[in-house]
């Protein structure tokens, strides 16, 4: 015999018939049956109760309402209490006193339903302190479970500060205030932040009380703008301005802070409510002018990269915070004005020539033209007198072409150095702007730092060669191309131009001549020194025919030697003689 039943005795008295038979003290099972059953909680189904948790998983929750058999809840109904365990008090709703395996059926998400109405209308009026599931993002905001009701979370009710992601939320499960419900619609808004605004609120007081100016305090970074950062210094919001950020230029914020980064700041002024609080980032390190080399100097070399470019030049950053301005005359030797855009860009690595150093003002001046030689130191070398070279036109006046030989070296040829025969009336009749021209130094004005240069001396003056052939009195055909109030522009050969005055223009049948027509014409002046040649059309038909009258005139006056001798008839003239030799007198002398 066991140690386990040594020691125990059967009943003497124990009715084994009854036992089997299913009878107790004369009691029938169908009694017994009942008596048990008026132990247990009476259950009616679709009714809500209270009920106590046996066991809790991640799967379903274990409910004891008193009745012959517990009671399984999915876990899910209890995400919104995630403290939940074995003992808690919880409502739930009779679907079922039994299903076909004999199982109680209870809905704890039933339960909540039937009374969330009157929940949540209360807790609004009580301002009491609720918990909720937030479920899910919608626009705008969450959907948060609330008594079993989706309540609506704005994202701007979520925290004090701006929320980046709001997928870090979802699943969570949070306390809330119930701020505003829809009776008409039966909508209802939550707010998280409001239970936390009560304490900033105070802190902030606290925090603005306190506020120096020079004082520095630590915070974090709630937002990121174009113009600055907003740091939460712990319930009140300061900025720093973009230009406070760095010693050096700051084109993004995000290249100097990051969002929630923890920094330290100093206060550098506030209004008289302190509500604005201006804050620095820059003043906690020293000024990058102190620390620049003690032994840099004017005529010293530098690099840097090009920051900022304006039309009169550029900044250049040859260490964060400490910068040079080029002034747009400092990068070329050419004196033209142009914008500093044609020279440098931004982000361009350089190298500049220290031209001024002030550093009380904490000021610098470049240049980048120094690196290359004046052209001007040399010029009588590279274009004496008399030397022949290609330019470029620059710009016109009334009076010349102005020229670019080379970067900083500029040259006029004035409007009579263009051409020996053309008369030119501007310019932009010969050439045009960004053209190539030859032309050759007539004269060097080194204090100014102009040329002088012609066009025309690269050819032979071709007027001595004019002066032979366009003698006065000799006839030239040539085309009238231009009519003046004062006279005609005429055409001739070897590209020169005569002039003829109106009087002058008018042709044998006596009509005048016009534009485009081509006549014979004497050349009535020749002016080498002016370089003019005045022509006449009449005097190519006027002149023969005076030269003919002349000669009829002189005939006629000649002595005749062959009269013949008038024998036996007096000597003596008579009238009718007279009257004739005195009107053929008349005709010559009106014909001279």
């Amino acid at each position: 015999m066991s140690e386990l039943t040594k020691n125990v005795q059967p009943l003497q008295d124990f009715n084994w018939d009854e036992f089997e038979n299913g009878t107790v003290a004369n009691v029938s099972k169908e009694e017994l049956d009942k008596a048990y059953d008026e132990t247990l909680n009476k259950v009616s189904e679709h009714q809500v109760v209270d009920g106590t948790v046996i066991s809790v998983d991640k799967k379903e929750v274990v409910v004891n309402i008193g009745y012959k058999s517990d009671g399984i809840i999915p876990a899910s109904e209890f995400r919104y209490n995630p403290d939940l365990k074995a003992g808690d008090v919880v409502e739930v709703y009779v679907e079922n006193a039994e299903d076909k395996k004999g199982q109680l059926v209870l809905s704890h998400k039933k339960a909540r339903m039937s009374k969330s109405w009157e929940r949540v209308n209360a807790a609004l009026e009580a301002q009491e302190v609720i918990q909720g599931y937030i479920k899910c993002r919608t626009k705008g905001g969450m959907i948060v479970d609330v008594f079993g009701i989706e309540a609506f979370l704005p994202g701007s009710q979520i925290d004090v500060h701006p929320i980046r992601d709001y997928d870090q939320f979802v699943g969570k499960t949070m306390e809330f205030k119930v701020v505003k419900i829809n009776q008409e619609f039966r909508n209802v808004v939550v707010s998280h932040k409001a239970l936390i605004e009560a304490e900033l609120e105070a802190q902030k007081k606290e925090i603005i009380g306190k506020l120096e100016k020079g004082q520095i305090l630590e915070g974090i970074v709630k937002n990121i703008t174009s113009y600055g950062v907003f740091v939460d210094l712990g319930g009140v919001d300061g900025l720093i301005h973009i230009t406070d950020l760095s010693w050096g230029r700051v084109d993004d914020p995000h290249k100097v802070v990051e969002l929630d980064q923890k920094i330290n700041v100093v206060i550098l002024d506030f209004d008289d409510e302190k509500k604005r609080i201006a804050l620095g980032l820059k003043q906690l390190t020293p000024h990058p002018w102190d620390a620049l080399d003690a032994n840099l100097k004017v005529g010293d070399h530098v690099k840097g990269k090009v920051v900022v470019i304006a039309d009169y030049g550029a900044f250049v950053e040859i260490q964060p915070g400490v910068e040079g301005l080029i002034h747009v005359s400092e990068m070329s030797w050419s004196q033209h004005l142009r914008s500093a855009q044609e020279f440098l860009k931004v982000g361009e690595e350089i190298e500049a020539v220290i031209l001024t150093l002030d550093r009380d003002e904490r000021k610098m001046s470049l240049g980048i033209k120094q690196l290359k030689e004046d052209p001007w130191e040399t010029i009588e070398v590279k274009y004496p007198v008399g030397s022949k070279h290609t330019a470029k036109v620059r710009n016109f006046t009334n009076f010349g072409v102005f020229v670019e030989l080379e970067e900083g070296v500029d040259g006029l040829i004035h409007i009579s150095d263009l051409s020996w025969t053309k008369k030119v009336k501007h310019p932009s009749e010969f050439t045009q702007v960004g053209a190539q021209i030859d032309v050759v130094v007539l004269d060097i004005d080194k204090e100014n730092r102009r040329l002088s240069l012609g066009h025309k001396q690269l050819e032979e003056n071709p007027w001595d060669v004019f002066e032979e052939k366009y003698t006065v009195g000799s006839i030239h055909e040539g085309k009238i191309t231009e009519l003046l109030e004062k006279g005609a522009v005429v055409a001739l050969d070897e590209n020169v131009e005569g002039f003829a005055t109106p009087k002058h223009l008018q042709k044998e049948d006596g009509t005048q001549a016009v534009q485009g027509e081509t006549l014979p014409f004497k050349v009535i002046e020749f002016n080498k020194d002016s370089k003019r040649i005045i022509l006449s059309h009449s005097r190519t038909f006027e002149d023969p025919q005076r030269e003919e009258k002349k000669a009829a005139a002189k005939k006629a006056r000649a002595p005749k030697n062959d009269t013949p001798k008038i024998e036996n008839v007096a000597a003596s003239t008579t009238l009718g003689d007279i009257d004739v030799l005195a009107e053929l007198k008349a005709k010559m002398e009106k014909g001279e």
